[in-house]
């Protein structure tokens, strides 16, 4: 079986680095899904407006050549324990398919576009599908999460410079602390010298880590 993706999904982030390690962690994190010509029809959009949250099947366009392991380590372990990849949402899967949860923010039938809320895609990412979310049958609110259930994000406290915050509207610095507060920083790297770099809405976010607490240093326009 050929697919073929039927949108593009546009997004702050410009690279893997700093993406919210699941959709709907950060619930405000804006995106859009635009569609691709083939696709540009007001009518295959009839009822969304009815749902709330949708499905996004899509490719984890990063990892295409990857190598591929029976075995993955979940940065939620600490980057450090093995489980078996079914047992994970790893993005070195067979056949480099992701699937999210994402809240409606708004349907452009003019332009054939839905901002979404809470996504965990970069920028550029290819979706194959989009599927209503269905409460009374996609919610399992009393269902065990394996791992999960043992290890919750520790988050960072964040500070970020009253004169970087006035660079960005309000609801960007929002959002820009809730994303660094999951520490995007690969688990195995604790350098508090150390100086990382994220990409967010054109801006390259120059930070380090520091005693539980991420200072922001400075922001660079790209």
């Amino acid at each position: 079986m050929n697919i073929e993706p039927i949108a593009i999904f546009h997004s702050p982030f410009t690279s893997k680095f700093g993406l919210p390690r699941q959709s709907g962690i950060v619930s405000e994190l804006r995106g859009e899904i635009h569609f691709l010509p083939a696709y540009r029809n007001a009518d295959a959009l009839q009822g969304l407006e009815d749902f709330d949250y949708l499905w996004l099947i899509w490719g984890f366009s990063e990892h295409v050549d990857a190598e591929k392991h029976p075995t993955v380590r979940p940065p939620l372990l600490g980057g450090n324990e093995r489980v078996g990849v079914w047992a994970s949402r790893s993005p070195f899967r067979p056949n480099n398919l992701g699937l999210s949860s994402v809240r409606i923010s708004s349907i452009d039938l003019e332009h054939l576009t839905i901002e979404v809320l809470g996504a965990d895609l970069m920028d550029g990412t290819p979706i194959y599908d989009i599927k209503p979310y269905l409460p009374y049958v996609d919610s399992h609110p009393d269902a065990r999460g394996g791992f999960t259930d043992k290890r919750k994000w520790q988050r960072l406290q964040v500070s970020i410079p009253e004169e970087v915050c006035r660079v960005l509207l309000d609801k960007d610095v929002k959002v820009l602390k809730e994303v660094l507060s999951l520490d995007p920083r690969p688990h195995y790297q604790s350098d508090a010298n150390r100086q990382y770099g994220m990409p967010f809405m054109g801006y390259d976010v120059r930070f380090h880590v520091s005693d539980g607490c991420l200072y922001v240093d400075s922001l660079i326009e790209k």
